[in-house]
């Protein structure tokens, strides 16, 4: 099922009648219980060949192989339920159990996220994992309780770089003046006003029509999810800047999660550690799958000026290092060896 949002009503009306429309439905199956099985249902924006997508049937079949059959996950992709956004909104209000979102959506909502966002942050794969499932990723994941959303894991979202339509990117030069697709995320935002480009929030199941139509010049992203969406059909030049690790993470709402009991809620928590480590496993041939596959499309892949990219991102730094909320975090990440 994939219900249409209002989209010429003012955004308040769109949103109501949106989640209006879909409340009969989610109020059945959000959450639907007896005594015996438990079904939690949750719903992404990726399609079924994505390994986020692929880490969650793990999670399904985990959680159902613990619980022997008494807890269910069911998964609705490629969003059947709506964007991102309207997800966690869905989380908000009890009608959804989880859903997957990009941690730069999460610093709307939970400050503390903001931090992964920064261009740049992470010296490798490995320190990135070291600080996503020690006491500063933990931290992070906790806040968000204000708003009703808790957070469960970080799946590895890659690197992030940018594909555009007219050729490659090399320099911080060659965004200036370009219409760039961001997430909704303050950080995202930023980081392509400080290149020198327009940032265009645009969510992500609406993306390949605005390449395609000219309504933005440019994206960035991984390349599974690159690969997945078919832009490159539109945008056939990928240019590795790698600005961005910031991962996915596995959001549930506290209004599911403070109903759990304590066994379940560990059930649960086991078949996520479960589904995270068969996700990252994953990644590495899924991006091999993807170049391959694209460069027979004839997708041009470009290394760029790494050090120019650095150079020019340093202002974020420094006023991340006057924010209260992020200063303490970058301080600490950077620690992590």
């Amino acid at each position: 099922m994939h219900i249409e949002p209002a989209r010429r009503r003012p955004l308040y009306f769109a949103r109501m009648n949106y989640l209006l429309a879909l409340l009969p439905l989610l109020l059945l199956c959000s959450c639907g219980s007896d005594q015996k099985v438990q079904t939690l249902r949750l719903a992404h924006t990726l399609n079924t060949t994505h390994p986020v997508h692929k880490g969650m049937e793990r999670m399904a079949e985990a959680l159902d192989s613990i619980s022997q059959g008494s807890m269910q996950l069911e998964i609705y992709s490629s969003g059947q339920l709506g964007s991102e956004s309207q997800c966690l909104e869905l989380l908000q209000i009890g009608s959804l159990a989880m859903t997957k979102v990009s941690a730069a959506v999460m610093d709307r909502f939970a400050p503390s996220y903001s931090v992964l966002g920064l261009p740049y942050l992470f010296k490798d794969r490995e320190t990135a994992f070291k600080v996503f499932d020690g006491p500063i990723g933990q931290e992070i994941l906790a806040d968000g309780a204000a708003f009703r959303l808790r957070g469960l894991t970080f799946f590895d979202a890659g690197t992030r770089s940018f594909y555009t339509k007219d050729g490659p990117v090399r320099t911080p030069a060659d965004i200036v003046g370009k219409k760039v697709r961001v997430m909704n995320s303050p950080v995202s935002v930023q980081l392509i006003k400080t290149l020198g480009g327009s940032p265009t929030p645009i969510s992500f199941g609406e993306l390949y029509t605005a390449l395609q139509q000219g309504v933005v010049d440019a994206a960035e992203n991984n390349l599974p999810s690159y690969f997945s969406s078919r832009h490159y059909e539109v945008t056939p030049f990928y240019s590795y800047d790698r600005h961005s690790a910031v991962p996915d993470v596995l959001i549930i709402g506290t209004a599911t999660w403070d109903k759990l009991s304590e066994e379940r809620k560990a059930w649960l928590r086991e078949a996520t550690r479960i589904a995270t480590d068969y996700q990252r496993s994953l990644w590495k041939g899924a991006q091999e799958e993807a170049v391959a596959a694209m460069e027979k499309a004839g997708v041009t892949f470009t290394e760029v000026d790494s050090e120019s990219f650095i150079a020019a991102v340093q202002p974020m730094y420094e006023a991340a290092r006057k924010n209260p909320v992020q200063s303490g975090l970058l301080a600490r990440i950077q620690a992590v060896e």
